[in-house]
């Protein structure tokens, strides 16, 4: 179960900097995840100042 990134995102990168496997980058309009990448460790999660990530469905 990867995690995804909701529209609360405003691209600050915060995530993109703690994911250890590099799963996140720039989107169109916001970061997105790699769900194959994705380790589920919820690192990202925890760094995101809006609460914009969860784990997906």
């Amino acid at each position: 179960m990867a995690y995804q990134i909701g529209s609360a995102c405003v691209s600050c990168g915060a995530c993109a900097d703690v994911c250890p496997v590099g799963a996140i980058s720039q989107g169109d309009s916001s970061y997105v995840i790699d769900a194959n990448a994705c380790l589920d460790c919820g690192s990202c999660s925890d760094a995101c100042p809006n609460g914009a990530i969860s784990p997906a469905d």
